[in-house]
């Protein structure tokens, strides 16, 4: 794509801790796009454990989150907000709904710059299902008048986009994440994966692999595979999973790299996932990737990104449901559903398209003549 001028996007986050998941996978596959093409650049700014600057990388320091899964929270906003303006870009995307989104927007006032929030995960309804209504109503207030004040407001999917739109906030933009497509791969299936395991090759072989946390719904999962019985077997991996499992679950109760997560999905027949807060569903983009079929609730974003053809979804929170689910994907042609799931991914979901369709958002938002911004030499 012919860029006519030269654009410089900084993302500021606080969602970018070592074991972060999503939006770190996010932002290091734009920035590994967007720095191909000439004439862009891109910088990036988290927090870490002090002051830093590698390159186009920089670190402000900030405190560890207790039981924040190695979060870093930033508190002082004037500190982000003049370390972003320092930075000079032509646009400035915020991939958090706290301190470093409101220095972002100040940052991109004080440059005449756009801004765009990047919606990534449900803040009102997560902290609803643990602290009750009354939070909830509180939080849902607070997201509409931040999001209010950005020039675009990307959700990844179309359930979050329609929900920021019912509470008032109108510039939404549905922008999916993609999949890293050689990496994710069914030529990661190793034959001698479930041996190693100590998992007996004639067992049906689901895997759930995530964060032990509420919304994930690990005890439907538990209770399923009690219906599903000993034929089958569920690999659970990822930190803070339970011990207390019945016989026909193994656990890996870690972080696992990606290449030892690309391994397993693609040694194994289907993705279990009882999650009913996903947003985006990364790890069922993976396990579709692999050529992997899905059994999942039908809820959230698994409801719009996993196809018919690429696996079964169910009642929400049912493990009879659900068990009834993988009988039926394994009854009919499962490998049929595998290559379409893989089919699905590459149309869809490659880095490379997704990136480029953000990449033309962009350009249409620093298009755009802002009456108080200031004149920008390039």
């Amino acid at each position: 794509m012919g860029l006519e001028v030269s654009l410089h996007i900084a993302d500021v986050t606080m969602f970018y801790a070592p074991a972060s998941g999503g939006v770190r996978t996010y932002l290091q596959a734009k920035h590994r796009v967007l720095s191909d093409i000439p004439h862009l650049r891109t910088s990036l700014l988290v927090p870490g454990a002090e002051r830093d600057s590698l390159g186009d990388h920089h670190t402000l320091p900030a405190l560890h989150l207790p039981l924040g899964q190695g979060y870093r929270f930033p508190l002082r906003r004037a500190r982000w907000r003049d370390a972003l303006i320092d930075l000079k870009p032509d646009l400035i995307e915020a991939g958090d709904p706290y301190v470093t989104a409101w220095a972002a927007l100040a940052a991109g006032q004080k440059l005449g710059v756009p801004v765009v929030g990047f919606y990534h995960s449900d803040l009102p309804r997560l902290m609803g299902d643990r602290f009750g209504r009354h939070v909830e109503k509180r939080l849902t207030r607070y997201v509409k008048d931040l999001y209010c004040q950005f020039d675009s407001v990307l959700a990844p999917c179309n359930a979050m986009a329609n929900r920021l739109k019912e509470w008032g906030v109108d510039n939404v933009r549905v922008q999916p994440l993609g999949v890293d497509l050689n990496h994710f791969h069914p030529q990661q299936r190793d034959p001698s994966f479930r041996q190693s395991m100590g998992i007996s090759s004639d067992k049906k072989l689901l895997i759930f692999v995530g964060r032990n946390s509420r919304e994930k719904n690990i005890d439907v999962l538990l209770a399923t595979m009690r219906q599903l019985g000993s034929h089958y077997h569920l690999l659970l991996m990822g930190p803070g999973m339970p011990h207390q499992v019945p016989n026909n679950v193994t656990v890996v109760d870690r972080c696992c790299g990606a290449h030892e997560v690309a391994k397993a999905l693609a040694s194994s027949d289907a993705l279990l996932h009882a999650g009913t807060r996903e947003t985006f569903g990364l790890i069922a983009q993976e396990a579709m990737a692999c050529g992997v079929p899905i059994v999942g609730a039908r809820a959230g974003a698994l409801a719009e990104n996993v196809p018919l053809g690429a696996g079964i979804l169910c009642q929400p929170l049912d493990p009879g449901a659900m068990a009834e689910a993988c009988t039926a994907l394994f009854s009919n042609d499962i490998a049929a559903s595998g290559r379409y799931a893989r089919h699905f991914v590459e149309r869809q979901l490659s880095w490379d398209s997704v990136i480029q369709s953000l990449l033309e958002h962009y350009i249409d938002l620093c298009k755009i003549e802002r009456p108080n911004a200031l004149v920008h030499h390039h």
